[in-house]
């Protein structure tokens, strides 16, 4: 993984907190540009003055999400005192990661105490993990195959050290180790899917997988043999037209107490590179297509994330690896396959394969595991993109309760989910006369008709589908990613874990 920021951790009660000389000092305010009395000590005297004085001069209100830079404070060792606006004393619910990630932001490869309190806030245990995961998350950057590197001291770059002064508490340890695992598990996503497809194939995605066997989590890679014994033929299918192999991973993380119990079950798509194949896109935009396995780059996030903090929970993670390529022996519209279920696709388009991966992987998950439900997770339609946007993935489910808990993380991670129709009408459009379904049911609802097709390969089971074709890469700049691959997800699906699922 790219490298990125360092954090320490310091206690303002047993330190007594005495500023280190150099580098930034930042410091919190509200509206009224108060600071704690502890900030105020530990900047020393005539710092309240001094912040006052130059807020009035830029103009600085504290409002939430701004910035106040004084350059060689007097009467400070700090070369710079950034003061950090944090808004109305009424802003309860305040996303203590993106407050992490803009301070990261401000002080950049610099190195910078935090004091992490202002009056009336002294953050706990979990915002204080959330402010370090926010931090880190920003720092990310993906500039391995650049000869020159960005120069230091970019807001977006990595290096630095942060320093964060915080009340004292006595779980914050182990709050701190698992914010670091979601952080780990989130940047890993990102680099899978910032990976050159030239790089990343079906192999190497499943061998980078492989490694979270480190973390005790099992592994299981099959080949083609296996898949055709399983008689996944609607995946083998969409990988037949590329000189790359495909693979699917099964990953699991055994932390229940109870070893028998059903595991939670989450399911990537996984086309490492998509031209189309037969039915082949347009050359503009192409290259973006390496990022058609955003879903897969999620789940082994994940999977690292639920095993770096050893969730108490029994968890499985499926990805189905291929390449889409329009060789000559690639499937052709026209084709009818057999699928892992015995149900037959008759295929329209070949640009619609994701939904081929993801029956086989979806059935075969249902079928040998029964999970207590199935997430999976796509880049799947630019349908989705036409009525979302980037700003939600598209859910679609078949159990309310599911789709309620899912819709809550959402809003408390920021990565947010809408529901989505499923409707009997739009398996009407997925009819085929010569086969039990189609592979598109056409440019009306494409995205719903996608859904449709892969509820036929879950039965009974509590499922959601997520389509991350807006979200999960080509993401625009926030306050804790400025990556092409934005690792969405992979702290969605750790907070539904973590808040339902965990004993």
């Amino acid at each position: 993984m790219a490298d990125g920021i360092s954090i320490e951790i310091e206690t303002l009660a047993a330190s007594g907190a005495v500023l280190k000389p150099g580098g930034d000092l930042v410091l919190f305010v509200g509206e009224d540009l108060a600071l704690s009395p502890r900030a105020a000590e530990i900047a020393g005297p005539g710092a309240a003055e001094l912040v006052t004085r130059a807020a009035g001069a830029e103009r600085f209100k504290g409002k939430a999400s701004s910035a106040l830079v004084i350059a060689v404070p007097a009467g400070l060792s700090a070369e710079r005192l950034v003061v950090i606006g944090t808004g109305s004393e009424e802003a309860a619910s305040r996303d203590w990661a993106t407050l992490g990630g803009f301070t990261a932001g401000k002080v950049g490869s610099r190195p910078a105490t935090v004091v992490l309190e202002w009056p009336g806030t002294a953050p706990g245990t979990d915002e204080v993990a959330a402010f370090s995961l926010g931090a880190r998350l920003r720092t990310y950057k993906f500039d391995r195959y650049k000869s020159k590197k960005s120069p230091e001291g970019e807001e977006t770059g990595g290096g630095g050290r942060l320093t964060l002064l915080v009340p004292e508490n006595a779980g914050l340890k182990k709050a701190l180790r698992g914010s670091d695992g979601l952080a780990e598990g989130v940047i890993l996503a990102r680099e899978l899917v910032n990976e050159p497809p030239n790089v990343l194939d079906p192999e190497e995605f499943a061998r980078r997988a492989s490694a979270l066997e480190k973390l005790g989590v099992e592994i299981e890679v099959l080949d083609e043999k296996d898949m055709k014994k399983l008689g996944m033929r609607a995946l083998l299918a969409v990988a037949q037209g590329s000189a790359k192999e495909a693979r699917v991973v099964i990953m699991r993380w055994n932390g229940a107490e109870d070893a028998s119990e059903a595991p939670v079950a989450f399911i990537g798509k996984g086309v490492t590179f998509d031209s189309g194949g037969v039915s082949i896109k347009g050359s503009g935009g192409m290259e973006d297509m390496k990022g058609d396995m955003a879903g897969a780059a999620c789940v082994v996030g994940l999977m690292h994330a639920l095993a770096s903090r050893k969730a108490k929970v029994n968890a499985l993670g499926a990805i189905g690896l291929v390449e889409n390529m329009p060789d000559g022996k690639a499937q052709r519209p026209g084709d009818i396959v057999t699928s892992m279920s015995g149900q037959t696709i008759e295929i329209i388009n070949t640009d619609a394969e994701g939904r081929l991966v993801l029956a086989d992987v979806l059935w075969h998950v249902q079928q040998s595991y029964k999970p207590r439900f199935m997430i999976d997770l796509a880049t799947l339609t630019g349908a989705i993109l036409v009525a979302l946007g980037q700003e939600f993935a598209g859910m679609f489910s078949n159990n309310d309760e599911l789709a309620g808990r899912l819709a809550a993380a959402g809003e408390a991670t920021g990565e947010k989910v809408w529901r989505m129709p499923l409707a009997p009408g739009f398996d009407k459009l997925i009819e085929s006369k010569f086969a039990d379904m189609k592979n598109t049911g056409g440019r009306h609802g494409g995205s719903a008709t996608a859904a449709q097709f892969l509820k036929r390969y879950v039965n009974d089971v509590p499922w959601i589908h997520l389509d991350i074709a807006g979200v999960g890469m080509g993401s625009p700049a926030t306050e804790t990613n400025r990556s092409w691959g934005s690792g969405w997800g992979v702290r969605l699906l750790d907070r539904l874990v973590r808040d339902h699922y965990e004993a």
